[in-house]
Formats: C-alpha cells, sequence, structure tokens
C-alpha cells in the first residue's frame, strides 16, 4: 500500500489549478511501477518522494515519461509534507534531476525556489505554424518553445492541433501574452508528453519569468494560466533563480493498492 494525495495546485479552489498525484514512499520502488503508477491516475504529473537526512528526493513522472522538472507537483509534495505529514520547520529541501530545489511556507502561501530559463532567439518550426494557426509575434526557446502573442485574448482562443505539436522535439510549447488583470498569461501544451493541455504549469515560469521581467522592466510578476481549470502565481526573477509562489488545496487522501507486483 503507497500512502496517496491528489493536490489541486495554484488555486485555493478544488477543481481548479492543476491536479498532481503525491505519493510518499519510505524507500524507492522500481521505475517501472512508478511510470505504472502514474498512467493509472492519468493526471498531469504524479510526484514520488523519498525522505534522507535533511531532505527528501524527488521525481516526476506524466502518464508517459519522467520529467526533469515539475512545478505543480513539487508545490503538491510541499503541501502533503507541511499540511498532512506533519513536516517542522517553514523549508523543505528537494534534490532532483533539476538540482536543489527550495520550498517554504509564508502564511497560506508556498514559495519555489526554481533555476531560470532565459529563452533564445530561434527559427519557427513548420509544426508550430500548424499546429498553432495564429500569427506569432516572436518566437524563443528554452527547455521549451516560447511562442509571443499580441492579447490575451488570442491566447484564450486557440484551438491547437495537438498531432501537430505532437511532432515537435521539445518538451513543451508555452503560449503568452500580456494580461489583461495581471502582468501576463500564459498556456501550455506537450502532447509529445502525453499532455495535450497542462492546466498550470509551474515550471514554464522559470522561462516566463526571466522573458516578462526583461520586457517589462520588473523583477516581481503576476501571472496566471488561462486554461479551462486557470490558475494563479506570483512570480519574481533573482538572478539566476525564479520565486514561483501559489496556493494549493487537497482533493482525494488515501492508499494506492500497490503490492510490488
Amino acid at each position: 500500500m503507497i500512502p496517496f494525495f491528489e493536490v489541486h495546485s495554484f488555486t485555493k479552489n478544488i477543481f481548479h489549478g492543476n491536479p498532481a498525484g503525491v505519493c510518499p514512499l519510505d524507500r524507492w520502488i522500481d521505475d517501472d511501477s512508478m511510470q505504472r503508477i502514474a498512467s493509472e491516475n492519468s493526471l498531469s504529473e504524479t510526484a514520488f518522494f523519498v525522505p534522507k537526512e535533511d531532505h527528501y528526493e524527488l521525481r516526476w513522472f506524466t502518464p508517459t515519461v519522467e520529467v526533469d522538472l515539475c512545478g505543480h507537483a513539487t508545490l503538491a509534495t510541499a503541501y502533503v509534507l507541511f499540511d498532512h505529514l506533519g513536516q517542522e520547520g517553514d523549508t523543505i529541501v528537494f534534490h532532483t534531476r533539476s538540482g536543489e530545489l527550495t520550498v517554504w511556507k509564508d502564511n497560506d502561501f508556498l514559495i519555489m525556489d526554481f533555476p531560470s530559463r532565459p529563452p533564445e532567439s530561434t527559427d519557427i518550426p513548420e509544426h508550430i505554424i500548424a499546429g498553432l494557426g495564429c500569427e506569432i509575434e516572436n518566437i524563443s526557446k528554452a527547455r521549451d518553445y516560447l511562442i509571443v502573442l499580441e492579447s490575451e485574448e488570442e491566447v484564450r482562443k486557440l484551438q491547437p492541433d495537438f498531432s501537430e505539436l505532437a511532432k515537435i522535439d521539445c518538451e513543451g510549447i508555452i503560449v503568452t501574452a500580456p494580461g489583461d488583470e495581471v502582468d501576463f498569461v500564459s498556456r501550455f501544451f506537450a502532447p509529445r508528453m502525453g499532455i495535450a493541455e497542462d492546466p498550470v504549469t509551474g515550471s514554464a515560469h522559470s522561462t516566463l519569468t526571466p522573458y516578462w521581467a526583461e520586457r517589462l522592466g520588473k523583477k516581481r510578476l503576476t501571472a496566471r494560466q488561462v486554461s479551462e481549470r486557470g490558475g494563479d502565481l506570483w512570480c519574481k526573477l533573482m538572478g539566476d533563480r525564479v520565486q514561483i509562489a501559489g496556493h494549493a488545496v487537497l482533493y482525494v487522501k488515501g492508499f494506492l493498492n500497490w503490492d510490488g507486483a
């Protein structure tokens, strides 16, 4: 039996934000089992973590692959530790494939310290043009492609062709524009990773934050991911690091009937 939590991240309300599975382990199980559990959960990410002396080892799986960085499942894991597993103090350190990540609690906010991934100019792949079907103001790339449109309305109205976007050789496609009520809005598509549209993508803000900080000339930014579920984030550029803050709420708590088979 494995304890299991489903947490909705970057929101205070269930059925909004991004749902993540969280599985506390006392030792690592095999990779195939973690991938099968993530596939069965059918959430954009399931996080697995193991406690060490002064930190936790943390890994994230989509329904099809393991990923190198996931914001909403990191936020969800910290929430579970602080609010349901008796974590002492106000800071948690995770060791991950993206290095050391720190999350601390400030009242009802959870603040994550992530690497900054500024985008660099690049050519537009034909599958992005075909897949998005819109006029692109600017394109650049870090881990993901960053597509800039003129308005929030354009971002909201996108109806991507996911079969075309799945042909792009990268983890995801971020589409962004200035926000009407916040500094910027975004959507995130990752069909190649088994996620057509991710509801709220913390890791994408490792790229969005340095881009908009430079463009707007400010280090503190408010953000909204305008997917169907939607979510709010507060971001701050800190040199080569990015702080990404948000809320989380519990939806499900129980056990997975996994026996090691």
